[in-house]
């Protein structure tokens, strides 16, 4: 498939899932995190692009997720981290991995469901102020701004695209 006609479908599906974002019943929220290589600290100067798209349940106890890439070679993983733009935070939620052979995917990379069981306690740091102790708490940080998607690749272990999510 050629760059255009991935970064095409990329676009849109960010269209359709912030149309159904809109649809939806006001109980449930809906977040997305658009990636790009610009959104890393430092920069990565990368084809790769993704969507993370991430929809809570009516009952608000669980966030199920949906990770797209394109232009993107040996992924190892992804993750949710704690921190705002630009600062390197902790990792909170594991969304794909660990694979250290890497995998080649151009589309869906991960899908599946966050629940309390899955995050990942970190104490107060200066890169995740005020900590993330439970589900509640990482949900707030995702409310405010202050979590982010983060794929990782072999060539860049620290990652290849970020993006907040919102």
């Amino acid at each position: 498939m050629k760059k255009t006609s991935v970064t095409l479908i990329i676009i849109l599906t960010m269209l359709i899932t912030t149309s159904v974002a809109y649809a939806s019943p006001a109980a449930s929220e809906n977040f997305i995190s658009p990636l790009s290589g610009g959104e890393e600290n430092p920069a990565v100067d990368t084809n790769a692009r993704g969507v993370a798209i991430y929809k809570l349940s009516n009952d608000g106890t669980a966030l199920q997720y949906k990770l797209i890439v394109a232009n993107i070679e040996d992924v190892t993983q992804a993750h949710i981290h704690c921190g705002g733009p630009g600062v390197n935070g902790p990792v909170v939620a594991f969304l794909f991995g660990f694979d250290p052979a890497g995998v080649t995917i151009n589309g869906v990379l991960a899908e599946g469901t966050i629940t309390a069981a899955n995050v990942i306690p970190r104490p107060d740091s200066a890169a995740c102020p005020g900590g993330v102790a439970n589900f509640d708490e990482l949900l707030a940080k995702i409310r405010s701004g202050n979590a982010y998607t983060n794929v990782h690749t072999i060539a860049n272990p620290g990652g290849e695209i970020r993006g907040q999510i919102r």
